[in-house]
C-alpha cells in the first residue's frame, strides 16, 4: 500500500484555524483595552478603535482602585508565602519518608478541590468570626493560600519523589539533619516545581472573588476583585473605568506568566514525567 502523501494546504489550513482561534480569545483583552482609552464612553457607543485615545479613565481608575490594587497584591504574596511553606514540607514528608496511606492522602488532597467554594467560605466565616479574622489581611491570606495548597502539595510532591535518595543520604552522612537536607538540597533541586506552585497560587489568590466577597464586611481590606464589582454597582454607566481598572488588575498576573513561563513548563513537565 502506497503510504498518502500529506496535503500540501494543511499547514496553511492549520496556521489560519489557529489564528482564528487566537482572535477570538484575544478579543475580550482587545476590547476591555480599546474600551479604557476611550474616554466619557458606554457599552452601546465604543468604536471599533480609540480614535483619540486617552490616560484619563486610568487616572479614574487609580484614584478610586489604587487601593484595592495594593490590598491584593499584599494578599497574594502572602498568600503564596504561607501556601509554600506548608505545602513544600508536606510534599517533601508524602515524596521521600514512605509514610503508609501516602497514595490515599494525595488522592484526599485532589478530592478537596472538588469542594465548591461557598461552602468553605460559609464555614470560615463562622470560625474566622469567633478568632477575630473577619476584615484582617491575616485572615483573608490564610482563606487564599487555602486555594492553593492541594494543587501546590500534589505538583511538589510529584517532583520530590524524584530527588535521588543517595543525594539526601549524602547530605545526612555529612552531618546535615533532614530539615537542613530539605532546605540545602531538596528545594533548590525543585526551583521549577516551586516557582510554577507559586505562581498559581498567586493567580488564584488575585482572582478570588468569593473569600473577599464572604469574609469581608467593610471596605478596611478590599482586594480588586471585590472593588471591581462595587464600582460596576456604583458606576455603571463609566464603564471606560471600569475596563481601566480590569485592565489594571490583569498586568501583575500577565507580567508574571511571562516571565515565569520557562519555569512553570520545567515544573509541569518534570512533575508530569517524574
Amino acid at each position: 500500500m502506497i503510504p498518502r502523501k500529506p496535503s500540501s494546504l494543511r499547514g496553511p489550513w492549520n496556521t489560519t484555524a489557529a489564528l482564528l482561534i487566537l482572535v477570538l480569545l484575544l478579543f475580550p483583552v482587545y476590547w476591555m483595552l480599546n474600551t479604557a482609552l476611550q474616554p466619557d464612553t458606554s457599552t452601546a457607543a465604543t468604536d471599533w478603535f480609540p480614535a483619540s485615545p486617552s490616560l484619563s479613565n486610568f487616572d479614574a481608575a487609580l484614584s478610586s482602585q489604587g487601593k484595592s490594587l495594593l490590598t491584593s497584591l499584599t494578599v497574594a504574596l502572602g498568600s503564596v508565602v504561607v501556601c509554600l511553606a506548608l505545602a513544600a514540607p508536606a510534599a517533601y514528608g508524602l515524596a521521600q519518608f514512605g509514610l503508609k496511606g501516602g497514595q490515599t492522602i494525595v488522592f484526599t488532597t485532589l478530592i478537596t478541590q472538588m469542594v465548591p467554594g461557598i461552602v468553605i467560605a460559609n464555614a470560615l466565616y463562622s470560625a474566622y468570626a469567633e478568632l477575630g479574622l473577619v476584615n484582617s489581611y491575616l485572615g483573608l491570606i490564610l482563606a487564599d493560600a487555602s486555594l492553593g495548597l492541594p494543587f501546590s502539595i500534589v505538583l511538589l510532591r510529584a517532583f520530590m519523589v524524584a530527588v535521588p535518595g543517595e543525594v539526601i543520604e549524602a547530605a545526612l552522612v555529612d552531618g546535615a539533619n533532614r530539615f537542613t537536607a530539605f532546605i540545602r538540597i531538596v528545594l533548590p533541586m525543585s526551583r521549577n516545581a516551586l516557582i510554577t506552585a507559586g505562581l498559581f497560587t498567586f493567580l488564584f489568590a488575585w482572582s478570588d472573588f468569593m473569600f473577599a466577597l464572604t469574609l469581608n464586611t467593610t471596605d478596611d481590606v478590599k482586594p480588586v476583585t471585590l472593588g471591581i464589582y462595587q464600582f460596576v454597582g456604583a458606576h455603571v454607566s463609566d464603564w471606560g473605568a471600569v475596563m481601566a481598572t480590569a485592565v489594571l488588575s490583569a498586568v501583575p498576573a500577565a507580567i508574571l506568566l511571562v516571565v515565569a513561563q520557562k519555569y512553570i513548563a520545567a515544573g509541569i513537565a518534570g512533575g508530569s514525567v517524574k
